[in-house]
């Protein structure tokens, strides 16, 4: 067994440790926390009361940048993990990045810097949510799901396995396209089936549902089902699944 701690890192009393882990400079890990085998533990990451860490995750990672990488380096702030959060094994959680209360982030997922994710959301298997990307509150985001750099995702959206969102329409060609990057914007109780793909920038209105496997290249109204390759308007959201027919407690 093997544990390399930082003296400035502050650990609640109880908080119970796996073996063969590394804890960071200044690290904050609140009570009841459990951490698994193999975990890291990078510089300055706050973790609130009760969360669970599975083995082998990696907190506060710092981005790398490839020689040909477009990202800007930029200060991130430490990353923040709230309380009563769930992080599986084999995920990496990047700084800049903040967790609200009860989130889960399943095995294999990954979230870069620069992301904030609401409470009670689901990360699911294998998802990965690139950085300056926001998510609200009980959404879900299924396995393999795709969330590109610079997308909005408001509460209680859902997003099916397998859904790829894109940012840019020129393909990493010109210097142009820095002037056009911009991931979705779905706006509050959008629904996304299975396999569809997102062009950048558009709008998914509220409580609008897309069709497992539609290309959605334009803005999709508020309250309508779309479809098809490209999609489109096919119905009206039906009334009894419309978020305020919904029996959801208040927050």
């Amino acid at each position: 067994m093997a544990r390399i701690i930082d003296p400035t890192a502050r650990i609640a009393d109880d908080v119970v440790l796996g073996d063969n882990i590394k804890i960071g400079r200044g690290v904050v890990i609140g009570k009841g926390t459990r951490i698994g085998d193999f975990v890291v533990i990078h510089a300055d990451t706050v973790i609130g009361d009760n969360v669970t860490v599975g083995d082998a995750t990696v907190l506060g990672k710092v981005p790398m940048k490839a020689a040909i990488s477009t990202l800007k380096q930029v200060e991130l702030a430490p990353a923040q993990i709230g309380e009563g959060c769930m992080i599986g094994s084999l995920v990496s959680i990047y700084r800049g990045c903040k967790l609200g209360e009860g989130v889960l982030v399943a095995d294999f997922a990954s979230v870069r810097e620069d992301v904030e994710i609401g409470k009670h959301t689901i990360i699911g298997r294998g998802v990965a949510v690139e950085n300056d990307t926001r998510v609200g509150r009980y959404v879900k985001i299924e396995t393999n799901a795709y969330v590109t750099a610079h997308t909005v995702i408001e509460d209680r959206c859902f997003i099916a396995p397998m859904v790829t969102m894109t940012n840019d329409n020129f393909l990493g060609r010109t210097e142009e396209r820095f002037k056009y990057t911009k991931g979705p914007y779905i706006r509050k109780g959008a629904r996304i089936g299975a396999n569809a793909i997102l062009m950048p920038g558009i709008e998914i209105g509220e409580d609008a549902v897309v069709g497992a496997g539609s290309v959605v290249k334009h803005d999709v109204p508020q309250r309508k089902v779309v479809a098809g390759v490209p999609a489109g308007v096919i119905k009206d959201t039906p009334q009894e699944q419309l978020l305020e027919n919904q029996n959801y407690p208040e927050d």
